[in-house]
C-alpha cells in the first residue's frame, strides 16, 4: 500500500477518534436538563454556607438523675461575624452547641438570641471570618405556588443533603408542639427530615427564601408536606435577636375560642363567627380595658369551657372569623400600639380600646 495512502488513513483515524470523543463529551454536558444545572450550580454556591449543629440537653432520666441527651439540627450562616440562623427548637435547653462547617471543621456555638413564637435563633461562632461563606437573603414577599425550591440541610445527621420541589401553597398556619400558632408559612414537598431544621430554603438563585421548620408527618418521616418560615418575617426579627436576644411580641393577655355557627345557634347569639374571650389575665392589657371572660361552665363536645365572655367579632374594622383569626390581626402590631375591638356582650355591640402589652417572654 502506497506509505502516502497509509499515512492519510491514520491521519482520519485519528481525527475519526478525536470526533467520538468530543462528541461524547458534548453529550455528556447535555445529559443534563436546565433545572439540574441549576440546581448543581446552587448546592456549589450555597452548600459551604449551611452548616451542622448539635447540641446536648440534660434530662432527668426514670430514676430522676440528670442524662445527656444529643440533638442535631441545620443551620444557615448570615453573617461575617459568626451568626448562624437556625430554629429555636434545635438550641432549646442546649448546655452545649457545636456548630460543623462544610469543611468539617468543628466550632463552639453561643446562643445569642430566640424566639420561640417564629420558632428562630441566633447562635454565634468566633472564626476566622475567611471561613464563613455568607447566604444571602432574599424576599418572600412575590413568591409564588409552583416556585422551586431547594432545601440543604443535615437529615438524620446525613451531611450536606439537597432536596427540590415546590412551594405548594403559601400563608399557612399550623401550631407548633407547645401550641404556639405559627403564621404566613410557606409550604413545600421538597424533602425535608429530621435534621433539616434549621436549615435554608432556596430559591433557583441561591438565595434563603425561608427557614426550614417543621414537617407534617404521622410517621416522624417526610410525606411531602413540610413548612417555612419566611425570610421577610425572619428579616424583620434578625436585628431584635442580635442586639436584644429576644423579639417582643404584642399581647393581650387573653385565653380564646372559636364561634363556629353551631356553637352560636347553641348559645343563641347575634353572630355566627368570632373569638369569644374564656379567660382575663389578671392584670393584664385586656383586663385593664375591661374585657370580660367566661362567667359560667358549658359542656362542648368533650370539654367543659367557659364561656357567656365577651365576642370578639372586628378587629381596627376587620372581621374576626375565629381565634386564630384574632391572633394573626393582633400579631401584625406591636406591643404599646392602641387598637380598637368591637366585641358582643349582653346581646350587644361596642367598641373597646386597649394598649396591647408585651407578651412574657418564653424559653
Amino acid at each position: 500500500m502506497d506509505t502516502r495512502l497509509l499515512r492519510n488513513w491514520k491521519v482520519s483515524g485519528l481525527i475519526l477518534i478525536l470526533f467520538l470523543f468530543a462528541a461524547q463529551a458534548y453529550s455528556n454536558s447535555w445529559a443534563l436538563t436546565e433545572d439540574e444545572k441549576n440546581s448543581i450550580s446552587v448546592y456549589k454556591k450555597a452548600g459551604a454556607g449551611v452548616v451542622n449543629i448539635t447540641t446536648i440537653v440534660l434530662e432527668r432520666n426514670f430514676y430522676q438523675g440528670v442524662v445527656p441527651r444529643e440533638g442535631a439540627g441545620s443551620g444557615a450562616i448570615i453573617d461575617p461575624k459568626g451568626y448562624i440562623l437556625t430554629n429555636n427548637h434545635v438550641i432549646k435547653n442546649a448546655q452545649r452547641i457545636e456548630v460543623t462547617l462544610s469543611d468539617g471543621s468543628k466550632w463552639r456555638g453561643q446562643l445569642v438570641g430566640t424566639d420561640p413564637y417564629n420558632d428562630l435563633a441566633i447562635v454565634k461562632i468566633d472564626t476566622p471570618p475567611e471561613k464563613l461563606h455568607v447566604l444571602p437573603l432574599g424576599s418572600s414577599k412575590d413568591l409564588e405556588v409552583g416556585q422551586k425550591v431547594i432545601a440543604i440541610g443535615n437529615p438524620f445527621g446525613l451531611q450536606q443533603t439537597l432536596t427540590t420541589g415546590i412551594i405548594s401553597s403559601l400563608g399557612r398556619s399550623i401550631r407548633s408542639e407547645g401550641g404556639i400558632l405559627m403564621e404566613d408559612l410557606i409550604q413545600t414537598d421538597a424533602a425535608i427530615n429530621p435534621g433539616n431544621s434549621g436549615g435554608p430554603m432556596l430559591d433557583s438563585d441561591g438565595k434563603i427564601i425561608g427557614i426550614n421548620t417543621a414537617i407534617f408527618s404521622p410517621s416522624g418521616g417526610n410525606i411531602g408536606i413540610g413548612f417555612a418560615v419566611p425570610v421577610d418575617t425572619v428579616k424583620r426579627i434578625i436585628p431584635d435577636l442580635i442586639e436584644k436576644g429576644y423579639v417582643s411580641h404584642p399581647w393581650l393577655g387573653v385565653t380564646l375560642f372559636p364561634i363556629v355557627p353551631g356553637l352560636a345557634k347553641e348559645l343563641d347569639l347575634k353572630v355566627e363567627r368570632g373569638a369569644m374571650i374564656m379567660e382575663v389575665l389578671s392584670g393584664g392589657p385586656a383586663d385593664k380595658a375591661g374585657l370580660k371572660g367566661g362567667t359560667k361552665m358549658l359542656n362542648v363536645g368533650n370539654a367543659l369551657l367557659p364561656i357567656g365572655g365577651d365576642i370578639v367579632v372586628a378587629f381596627e374594622g376587620t372581621p374576626v372569623n375565629s381565634s386564630d383569626d384574632f391572633v394573626r390581626m393582633v400579631s401584625k402590631k406591636r406591643p404599646g400600639e392602641r387598637v380598637v375591638l368591637k366585641i358582643l356582650r349582653d346581646d350587644r355591640f361596642k367598641e373597646v380600646e386597649v394598649d396591647l402589652g408585651e407578651r412574657p417572654r418564653q424559653q
